[in-house]
């Protein structure tokens, strides 16, 4: 997009003759979101972890109408004093009673049956087994419900709650409380460094402001997006976090450049101008990569996974709104006041909106030797990424949260304590049983990692829908030996969808909804990445009006995204440096959804920092500098500017490693480790040494004939006099 020239009536202009109108609507929506904040919270739900549409999520289905099925909410009670096995059934009774009177409550069991299944080994401890009904936010409502009167009903008893309702209670009120602390605790750190790179209060404080401004207004909006799909409080939280740190990016961007061309002597209305017309179209740019790659996630079927991408999507393009309309507002009004007493001027070594002598230095030596850099850079991050190799998906469950918090606690005591633990249980359900059941039953026995079976009685007919004259299923419930989260676990699933039965046959439980929503993910990934690539190549492309620079940029963003990869599964599944991050449980997997998540959001911060660059270097070049020292002015214009919005962004985010719950953690680890990598060691090294090997080739594009042509070449010898002339 050339730049406008001349007399100050392009985009800057506009927002000059505007910019009371912009602040006011800003406030006001600003306000109103605020103010919407208590109503539209009550519109967020759970947000499930588990894929749906899968036969595991049919069998959960068809066994809660017969009245078994997974349990929600898993109740351990022990008495006090160490009563023995008859007080334990006692109190069970009592409390399975008041439960079954609640509304929202399917089914419940209890050690009062005497299911051994359901009492522990030492007899002290008996369980009550909750199923709900509803979504997965009606279930989480109804566990918060419960747990109390639960402990309510049973006072001489330690009531302890655990279960995927209860846990995502917990996870989602921890959570909320810990993001609200890192955001509180980042924002000075990101006051301090904007302060240290622009020099003046009020153009530290406006990426805060415009900050501020878009996280806020996101949540109305996606508490009307939550009236017709499922939006979670945690994607939301999370969302918040990742949006105050792009916000700040795309502000960033526009501010730098605008005070740059100011410094130059060009007057503010033309340099806002300038701004608009070149940042401000990396900004638009890099949205819409960031978006599509969110929407491209978007389309895996995990309900979490769904949430955590549109709220991805909305707090992005309300972080580009505000920094495309407000900051330029902002910015008219604030006029040299913009530019006010810098504190630090003693200390500063280059004039605000000058060329980095370090980068410029960096970039010359880099694109001397290019292929020794190129090599080296690649080495590095192909030795980050190896880990990336052993990486393991699992689920989210109790051990993301500390192992003093109660759900967690509970669970770890269960396991323990229990020879059947409620979450090693498969339930199969026989759709059209006949009379071979007993052989079906003794083939599942004999089957590695099995520890027992048994078919229980299931719901009457004429119960839960099913008419009088129709045969129930039959469900049969597994007892297995290995957690539903190890190979073996998903091993013992698929054996037991092979094992010839009685008709035909749906297998669900914990562990064979692990083994389902990860295939789900697995399923989706290639089209995931053909969506994101083919947005990238495309938005890339009009961008640099290139063939060759989108591929190339595609190719970097991978390599990097690996190293990012590495990283996670090095810290978070194997372990190694859990003590730096406030210790987590170590389980020996990642969840495919938080991953997914947290990959897809580096990707497009991977653009992010590239279209930046991308469009600096290409100034420079359509500028008529050669390739290498268009290359080397453009990293150092750039190369300060995009290592202080990678440490807002790695501020912001890495901050969530402050979090009690270890999804944030990742998250937060993973996403401000991506934007340090790539501002570090990719764009300041492995960009610039590809980028000088390449050449002209770079910019290369299909040749064009006939007057299409022609017109390509006045309008390219139109903007590099515009260039030159600095207008």
């Amino acid at each position: 997009m050339p730049v406008r020239s001349g007399d100050g009536t392009g985009r800057g202009a506009w927002s000059a003759s505007r910019a009371w109108g912009v602040v006011v609507c800003a406030t006001v929506a600003l306000v109103a979101a605020i103010l919407s904040l208590p109503a539209v919270s009550g519109a967020f739900g759970a947000g499930g972890t588990i894929a749906t549409g899968t036969e595991s999520a049919r069998a959960q289905s068809q066994a809660e109408l017969l009245g078994v099925g997974t349990p929600d909410l898993v109740l351990a009670l022990t008495v006090r004093d160490g009563g023995a096995r008859p007080a334990v059934a006692a109190g069970a009774g009592v409390v399975a009673r008041v439960m079954a009177d609640e509304p929202g409550v399917r089914t419940v069991r209890s050690a009062a049956t005497g299911d051994p299944w359901l009492v522990s080994r030492d007899g002290r401890t008996g369980l009550v087994t909750v199923s709900l009904s509803g979504s997965d936010a009606d279930r989480k409502e109804a566990a918060l419900r419960l747990v109390p009167k639960a402990r309510a009903a049973a006072p001489g008893m330690r009531v302890h709650a655990s279960g995927v309702s209860w846990a995502t209670a917990e996870i989602d009120q921890q959570g909320a409380a810990d993001l609200l602390r890192a955001e509180l605790w980042a924002a000075p750190l990101i006051m301090l460094l904007l302060l240290l790179t622009y020099g003046s209060w009020a153009a530290a404080a406006l990426p805060l402001v415009v900050a501020v401004l878009a996280v806020v207004c996101c949540a109305p909006l996606l508490g009307l997006l939550a009236q017709v799909t499922d939006v979670s409080a945690f994607a939301v939280n999370a969302a918040a976090a990742i949006g105050f740190g792009l916000s700040i990016d795309f502000t960033l961007f526009v501010l730098a450049r605008y005070r740059e061309e100011h410094a130059k002597g060009m007057p503010r209305a033309r340099a806002l101008d300038v701004a608009l017309a070149t940042s401000g179209r990396c900004v638009f740019c890099s949205a819409l990569v960031i978006s599509s790659c969110l929407v491209a996630v978007a389309a895996v079927p995990v309900p979490l996974l769904r949430a955590l991408a549109l709220a991805g999507v909305a707090v992005t393009l309300l972080a580009a709104l505000a920094a495309l309309t407000v900051l330029p507002a902002a910015l008219t009004l604030l006029g040299d006041r913009v530019d006010g007493a810098d504190p630090l001027r003693r200390l500063r070594r280059a004039p605000i909106g000058g060329a980095s002598r370090f980068w410029r230095e960096l970039a010359r030596r880099v694109t001397a030797r290019p292929a020794a850099a190129a090599l080296g850079a690649l080495a590095v991050l192909v030795v980050m990424a190896w880990p990336a190799g052993g990486l393991r998906f699992g689920a989210i469950d109790e051990r993301t949260l500390p192992a003093g918090a109660s759900a967690a606690a509970a669970a770890a005591e269960v396991r323990e304590r229990f020879e059947v633990p409620p979450e090693r249980v498969q339930v199969v359900v026989l759709e059209r049983p006949d009379a071979n059941l007993e052989e079906y039953t003794a083939a599942v026995a004999r089957l590695p990692h099995v520890g027992a079976v048994r078919v229980v009685p299931t719901a009457r007919v004429g119960e839960y829908g099913y008419a009088e004259h129709k045969r129930l299923p039959t469900v049969v419930l597994v007892a297995a030996a290995v957690g539903p989260d190890t190979a073996e676990g998903a091993r013992l699933v698929d054996a037991l969808r092979e094992t010839p039965a009685p008709g035909s046959v749906l297998v669900g439980g914990r562990a064979a909804q692990i083994t389902d929503t990860n295939e789900a993910v697995r399923g989706a990934l290639p089209w995931v990445a053909v969506a994101m690539c083919s947005s990238l190549l495309a938005a890339l492309t009009a961008f640099t009006r290139s063939a060759m620079a989108p591929l190339k940029a595609l190719a970097v963003a991978v390599v990097s995204l690996g190293a990012s990869l590495g990283l996670i599964v090095w810290t978070f599944q194997q372990g190694h440096g859990a003590g730096a991050l406030g210790d987590f449980t170590v389980t020996g997997s990642l969840d495919a959804s938080m991953l997914l998540f947290t990959l897809a959001v580096a990707f497009g911060l991977s653009i992010d920092y590239e279209v930046f660059l991308l469009g600096r270097i290409r100034e420079e070049f359509d500028g008529g500098l050669d390739n290498r020292t268009a290359v080397v002015e453009g990293i150092s214009r750039t190369g300060r500017l995009m290592t202080s919005a990678a440490v807002a962004l790695a501020i912001s985010t890495a901050a969530m490693t402050t979090s009690h719950v270890s999804i944030l953690k990742l998250i937060g680890a993973g996403i401000a480790s991506a934007a340090i990598l790539d501002a570090l060691l990719v764009r300041g090294i492995l960009v610039p040494a590809v980028m000088t090997l390449l050449g002209p080739a770079n910019w290369w594009k299909p040749v064009l004939t006939g007057r299409r042509r022609r017109g390509r070449h006045i309008a390219a010898s139109d903007r590099r006099a515009a260039f030159r002339s600095g207008t």
